[in-house]
């Protein structure tokens, strides 16, 4: 697994840095070598927020944490991504889809955008950008609940359209198909 660490606002030294590579190794597990993780440090106030992102594949898997130690905000976000982990490999499962990667670990276990108002005008305070990948709508409100957000986009490949869905505010989800 290929770890990279960002702090912003944070000296990140070599001490901390093998703590945190050490933390993160358990991921292997699930993962293998061909994942990609990301981890940031920023300070909030008195605390640190960690964001844990791993790329395997087309799939990503994020989680967050607010601590008033770096190295316990990591922890925090670790287990919540083991915790959704947990719950999504029965789901993962069922659809047998492209899930290869965590082949074994399941044998074995059985962005935003922020807007502001100035004088009524709404103005873009982040840019991102990502590329689109093809699934299926049940495979992008499972990609939708990994990332922790309300929204997905994602290339529809029967109709190969670029389709959304979105978490309702009764907990169920919708799907919205443009026409263009």
């Amino acid at each position: 697994m290929i770890i990279d660490i960002h702090g912003v606002g944070i000296k990140v030294g070599e001490g901390f840095e093998s703590k945190v590579k050490k933390k993160m190794q358990k991921f292997e597990r699930y993962f293998g070598d061909e994942a990609h993780a990301v981890v940031r440090f920023q300070h909030e106030k008195e605390d640190v927020r960690t964001e844990v992102t791993i790329k395997v594949r087309s799939h990503l898997y994020r989680a967050e944490s607010v601590a008033p130690e770096a190295i316990m905000s990591l922890q925090k976000a670790i287990d919540v991504m083991e915790g959704q982990i947990r719950k999504q490999k029965t789901r993962m499962k069922r659809q047998n889809r492209n899930y290869d990667y965590m082949k074994d670990y399941i044998a074995d276990l059985e962005t935003s955008v922020e807007q502001e108002d100035d004088e009524d005008l709404p103005i873009i305070t982040r840019h991102k950008s990502f590329a689109i990948t093809a699934m299926d709508a049940n495979e992008a409100v499972l990609q939708m609940e990994l990332l922790d957000h309300t929204f997905f986009l994602f290339l529809n490949p029967d109709t190969g359209k670029v389709n959304l869905v979105y978490k309702r505010l009764d907990g169920n989800y919708g799907l919205i198909e443009p026409e263009y």
